[in-house]
């Protein structure tokens, strides 16, 4: 392997410092705590554990949390008016609406209620809109983690080639609107691209698609840095991105791992999300 791994869960650790450090000056400095509120309709699996680790990790930066459990058969109107209660409470800095909702529910409607301010995800539309215009907002925690990673390997993305393969509300559009705002001259790859031709000029490649080893390691311009953002599971039980590890590692300059690569910046960057919801809303001064 001639690549560089990129240590994510290190990068995440320190993300986590800086929150903690930060969250503790804000208790002793102004009595202020930052909250997070997590919303969990139902049963879902996957959506259990995430919300466990969300819970764990606030705890150990020193952010309150509240996790609501409705139901499944939550009606979306009921769902609505916690997602209100919780605007409307002073101590809640932070909300997030962990997806997938049930099938009866509109996940557009439910994360639009959200205010935007303590909308710590950032999909809400507005969130979204002031990231496309260029403007301070709150960011999405994938793509957000992803700049971290970047710059923490020294990688400056103005004047690069940069290719996203997917396009999702949640990764793909706001990744390449943040490689954008670095000046890098960004693809935007989907299921009608020609990977192969794409792919082979990236400088940075994201891909985000939610497909084991899609984007062959051979198609890579030697040197380029890969941040492979999947996670999938084979029948094996093996997780691997959507990224042909092995091949990959062999012509990039750095490449994510999967696991240890991309998922632990998500969480980080949810708490700095809501600790800068925190400083911006809770009246306290802006920390630098």
């Amino acid at each position: 392997m001639n690549a560089q791994l990129i240590d994510g869960n290190a990068v995440a650790a320190r993300v986590r410092a800086e929150v903690k450090a930060e969250v503790d000056r804000l208790k002793h400095e102004h009595g202020l705590t930052p909250g997070l509120a997590v919303v969990r309709v139902g049963e879902d699996p996957a959506s259990k554990v995430y919300v466990s680790r969300k819970k764990q990790v606030a705890g150990e930066v020193g952010i309150q949390s509240w996790e609501h459990h409705p139901d499944e058969d939550i009606t979306q109107d009921a769902l609505l008016a916690l997602v209100q209660q919780l605007n409307e409470d002073a101590a809640v800095h932070g909300i997030l609406v962990q997806l997938p909702l049930p099938r009866h529910l509109d996940p557009d409607v439910i994360i639009s209620a959200v205010k935007p301010e303590k909308d710590v995800d950032g999909f809400h539309p507005l969130n979204a809109g002031n990231l496309l215009l260029g403007r301070p907002t709150t960011r999405a925690c994938t793509p957000h983690g992803v700049m971290r990673l970047l710059e923490e390997i020294g990688c400056e993305p103005a004047g690069k080639r940069a290719v996203v393969v997917g396009r999702s509300n949640i990764v793909g559009k706001p990744m390449a609107l943040m490689l954008l705002q670095k000046n890098a001259t960004v693809t935007l790859c989907h299921s009608k691209s020609d990977l192969r031709r794409e792919v082979d000029g990236a400088d940075i490649l994201v891909v985000a698609v939610g497909v084991a080893e899609l984007v062959k390691g051979a198609w890579l311009k030697p040197g380029a840095v890969v941040i492979d953002v999947g996670m999938n599971r084979t029948p094996d039980g093996k997780l691997v991105g959507d990224v042909e590890f092995a091949a990959a590692a062999e012509r990039a300059s750095f490449i994510t791992p999967v696991p240890g690569g991309v998922g632990p910046m998500t969480i980080a960057m949810l708490m700095r999300n809501t600790l800068d919801a925190a400083v911006r809303y809770g009246r306290a001064p802006v920390v630098t």
